[in-house]
């Protein structure tokens, strides 16, 4: 196995060991602390029902629009759907430009030449999966030409998958070797790297994987590619909140999170903030290290906004529809 691009350097020795070989990797990997299943589920459960007055309701609903990844990822995807797509990430709401933009739109590879012109001048990233997303069933070369296309056509973010059999296999070093090729072939591009939690079986697993991809070089760790179920769940994500804070507190540098599939409503987005503060902690309550994965989220908190401001429901019909 290879070191990673950026990770090693300046990292603390037991952590640049920890990637010198298979064998080192697997016995740091192993030597996490086990999680406690109950201990986290718990948690988890607690803090979903914490309640936040109505002032403090509208900066969640502001913060977490800010944070939505806008996501399509159909075989049936179109240009004109990612122009409509992209339209809505700089005005989600057209009656209220006081409502901010959203972080960033994913698109397919082959589609970001479209998101680029149409978010020409504006600060939204455009993701694009890579590695033969979802599966991340193919060969590295067709791995590498996947994300270098994405790079070329001027996505700004990459969200790659790793090899799920590979890593229940064992085959650490062959994920992280994967993981830091696609670090380098990402270029300036920022890194989420996609551990499919829902095939990971175990929170020890989720554990493991999410330090594996920032040894590797990860600038984000993400559950999931919205296409397994379950996809992110608030314990998960607990998990590998506490991985970043544990990454920030061993090397000084603040990595970030990414939820998504499954999370519909602002009622959940908001107890991920909570997760966000509690677990975390308030610096990464921003778009640069915490975002949703989402594509019909963002409707119901434009509506949830608009409830709040007005006293009342508007109802779908007052939202465009993605």
């Amino acid at each position: 196995m290879s070191s990673p691009p950026t990770a090693s350097t300046g990292l603390p020795p037991h952590l640049s060991d920890a990637t010198r070989d298979e064998t080192s990797l697997r016995r740091f990997l192993h030597g996490l602390p086990g999680v406690d299943q109950v201990g986290v589920e718990q948690r988890a459960a607690g803090l979903a029902t914490r309640s936040i007055k109505k002032a403090s309701k509208l900066w969640a609903i502001d913060t977490a629009i800010s944070m939505v990844d806008l996501t399509t990822l159909e075989g049936a995807d179109t240009d004109g759907k990612v122009r409509s797509l992209c339209a809505k990430a700089r005005r989600p709401d057209p009656e209220r430009p006081e409502v901010p933009p959203v972080a960033a739109v994913c698109v397919y590879p082959d589609l970001v030449p479209t998101a680029v012109e149409a978010l020409r001048g504006t600060d939204i990233n455009i993701a694009s999966v890579s590695t033969a997303f979802p599966s991340g069933r193919s060969s590295l070369p067709v791995k590498i030409a996947d994300t270098e296309l994405a790079v070329a056509a001027g996505a700004t973010e990459v969200d790659m998958v790793i090899d799920r059999g590979a890593f229940l296999s064992g085959r650490y070093g062959q994920v992280f070797d994967e993981i830091a090729t696609i670090r380098r072939a990402s270029g300036e591009a920022h890194l989420k790297v996609i551990l499919e939690t829902g095939e990971l079986v175990t929170y020890d697993n989720v554990r493991r994987a999410s330090w594996l991809a920032m040894l590797a070089g990860a600038d984000f760790i993400k559950t999931s590619t919205g296409k397994v179920s379950p996809a992110a769940t608030l314990p998960v994500t607990h998990v590998m909140l506490q991985a970043v804070r544990d990454w920030h507190t061993a090397t000084g540098t603040v990595l970030g999170v990414k939820p998504a599939g499954g999370i519909r409503v602002t009622k959940d987005a908001i107890r991920y903030l909570v997760a966000v503060h509690e677990v975390a902690g308030p610096q990464w309550l921003t778009p640069d290290k915490f975002r949703f994965g989402a594509s019909s989220l963002l409707n119901d908190l434009l509506m949830q906004r608009r409830a709040q401001l007005d006293g009342h429901y508007s109802g779908p019909d007052y939202v465009t529809v993605d």
